[in-house]
């Protein structure tokens, strides 16, 4: 009878375990990831790796001061991501201290490269900056915020980031062949509709991309190139040469594809992260989602998580699937507080190095960290050959 009973308690601990694999959310401590196939994860954080960059004593000439400045002494996150020549490069937005509060001070983009894709060497000074050239009207003071990079099949990296001239945060476009030295090209939707979505407030842009080749590279929809983008809502945007965007209307006004949703992590804000990629099921958009009071009450209020949704890849305005839940959430004490008091993980880097995933973000407006997806079925997946 007793070896009846032990018999009988291995197989019900069996069949709980393969329902807790295939059915239940799994958690990687805090972060649940909610069992779907199109889901991209899970992303783990490596042990002992985080933070991967930190503040430095870095020194350049500033052209906008006329003098040397600490321009990373402040505080760094916020990175885009992309790999070239075999390694990873990150591109992270960087503030000095010339400045009390969130937004005060001058950010700039600083450049990193990785061999494995965790240990960081730096340059020492950075890449795209408030310089004195025709853009000082966008750029200044503020300075050049949050980017995001894609790579074309032929080499050209694309870098939209956010221009902040402390009135009014819009897109910019810059690009280069090398990571190391941008062409800026002004804001990206300077030409569409006379210059009316040069008026409001645009930020973080999600190039649509796909692996090929085994690395991430910019992909069309339709023969144009597409993007979405946004805080409070996705919205999206198409272009025939990756410089002049022209954003998607529905009756004179911007389209709204997905918007913030009560009782949900994120009740605020749908803000885009790293570009977006074509899957085996269909588009797979990642964003950050913020917290508000009428919220998911598991997060704490004013928090970023991230989250995903799926998007129909011959009609790229439909959402097909939304996780209710994030798949990555603040959670060691770097990424709960910081220059940010109420915790982020801000997600804008992606790339496929190594027939994995990795994921660059932003912790608490403070730090830079890393998190990685091994999943043996990504290759399928990602229809990566």
């Amino acid at each position: 009878m007793v070896r009846l009973n032990i018999l009988r308690t291995i197989c019900l601990l069996g069949i709980f375990s393969m329902f807790s694999t295939s059915i239940f959310p799994k958690n990687d401590k805090e972060n649940v990831i909610q069992e779907k196939e199109w889901v991209l994860g899970p992303f783990l954080r490596p042990d002992k790796t985080n933070p991967i960059l930190e503040p430095a004593s870095s020194t350049f000439l500033c052209p906008m001061h006329k003098e040397q400045i600490k321009w990373e002494e402040g505080d760094i996150f916020n990175p885009a991501a992309t790999v070239k020549d075999g390694k990873v490069v990150v591109l992270y937005r960087a503030e000095d201290k010339s400045g009390m509060g969130i937004g005060k001070r001058t950010s700039r983009v600083g450049y990193a490269e990785s061999k494995d894709g965790y240990k960081m060497n730096r340059s020492e000074t950075p890449v795209l900056y408030p310089a004195d050239d025709n853009f000082k009207d966008i750029d200044w003071p503020g300075g050049c915020e949050d980017p995001r990079v894609a790579m074309t099949e032929d080499g050209l990296y694309v870098m939209l980031y956010t221009s902040w001239n402390r009135k009014m945060p819009r897109l910019s476009v810059a690009t280069s062949r090398d990571l190391k030295t941008w062409t800026k090209h002004g804001l990206a939707f300077q030409k569409a509709y006379d210059g009316r979505f040069t008026k409001i407030a645009s930020k973080s842009a999600s190039l649509l991309t796909k692996v090929k080749g085994g690395k991430i590279v910019i992909d069309k929809v339709d023969g144009k190139y597409f993007m979405y983008w946004g805080e409070y809502a996705v919205y999206a945007a198409t272009s025939d040469n990756l410089i002049d965007w022209y954003p998607v209307l529905d009756n004179n006004e911007l389209l709204k594809i997905a918007t913030p949703r009560k009782g949900h992590f994120d009740s605020i804000m749908t803000e885009c992260g790293p570009p977006a990629i074509r899957t085996k099921y269909g588009i797979v958009l990642m964003y950050n989602g913020k917290n508000g009071n009428s919220g998911d009450k598991e997060y704490p209020i004013g928090s970023y998580c991230a989250g995903q949704m799926l998007l129909d890849s011959n009609n790229p305005y439909k959402v097909i699937d939304r996780l209710d839940k994030p798949f990555f959430a603040p959670e060691v004490s770097f990424e709960k507080s910081g220059q940010y008091k109420d915790g982020t993980v801000f997600v804008e880097g992606l790339v496929y190095f190594k027939n994995k995933l990795h994921l660059y973000y932003g912790c608490a407006d403070s730090r830079v960290a890393v998190a990685v997806c091994k999943n043996k079925n990504l290759r399928k997946q990602l229809k990566a050959e």
